[in-house]
């Protein structure tokens, strides 16, 4: 099996995935050779509830997502810790970079790891490529050369899996909102 020499990750609850997790790995195969969807088995800011472990695995494999993707799950949440078992896997020559929202790449910045530095650490275990939502992100000066814009197709701003989520419960339609591959699997689980 030959290594990436780029890997893309993304990491998330993927409660259910949605078009969005699509587009963003479909826009990270420009920059990368293979994208990595990371399902924590700990979420680090959100309690775990829906759909289990397994049925969001499922669902991520059914959704068949394109470029060349595959599919872990990890011990820990944090991105760090992803990327320490990224690097176990795939080597230390294999050049990481996490891909998420404007959102997310805001919280990742700003969040209280309770000590200082990590930032700095995590930037340079890994790179950021960083998708408009809801507005662009301008990195900090001294990050910028290891955060770079991930261009989309199209905006999909207002698409989380917590909309799907709700939708599904108030009997509004939802079905455009994840892959055509996983509509059925998504109304057993949260209908």
């Amino acid at each position: 099996m030959s290594r990436p020499q780029r890997l893309g990750v993304l990491a998330g609850s993927f409660n259910p995935p949605t078009i969005a997790h699509e587009e963003l790995v479909y826009a990270a195969g420009f920059h990368v050779d293979e994208v990595l969807c990371v399902v924590p088995s700990v979420l680090p800011h959100k309690e775990y509830f829906g759909a289990t472990l397994e049925q969001r695995l499922a669902m991520l494999e059914a959704a068949r997502l394109m470029p060349p993707c595959s599919i872990a799950t990890s011990e820990k949440g944090l991105f760090i810790d992803i990327a320490r078992e990224c690097r176990e896997h795939y080597g230390p020559d294999t050049r990481l970079s996490f891909i998420c929202g404007r959102d997310a790449a805001e919280r990742i910045l700003a969040w209280d790891y309770g000590r200082p530095g990590v930032v700095e650490e995590m930037l340079k275990e890994f790179e950021l490529l960083v998708a408009a939502r809801s507005g662009e992100f301008q990195p900090p000066a001294e990050f910028q050369h290891r955060i770079h814009p991930l261009g989309l197709r199209a905006a999909h701003d207002q698409v989380s899996s917590t909309e799907v989520r709700e939708r599904i419960a108030r009997g509004e339609p939802w079905e455009h909102l994840v892959p055509g591959t996983i509509v059925e699997r998504v109304r057993e689980i949260y209908s």
